[in-house]
């Protein structure tokens, strides 16, 4: 009995740590995605700037997800390597530069 509490307790206190992890992903993934050309705060450099951005939550994961035609690359198309949860904490992530 004791045993089992302990287990629930690790799996527990884990799936807690993955949830952190995972709500800075966005952060992570922006730098290593995104900072070279968008700048490490968001203001722009080779791209433009994405801080302060007017496109909601919901238009950054798309964009990210599925591209738009007639952009420059790599936005002409989906990121290549970002799932649908890291896509959506990478625009929550740009959503919070302010």
């Amino acid at each position: 009995m004791k045993r089992s509490i302990i287990v629930l307790t690790v799996i527990a206190l884990l799936s807690m740590s993955c949830v952190a992890f995972a709500a800075e992903d966005g952060a992570a993934i922006y730098k290593s995605k995104c900072a070279a050309c968008h700048g490490a705060d968001g203001a722009g450099k080779v791209g433009p700037a994405v801080k302060g951005t007017s496109l909601t939550d919901a238009q950054v994961d798309e964009f990210l997800t599925k591209g738009v035609a007639g952009k420059k690359a790599p936005h002409s198309k989906a990121v290549t390597g970002l799932t649908d949860d890291q896509a959506k904490a990478v625009a929550a992530y740009v959503k919070s530069l302010k």
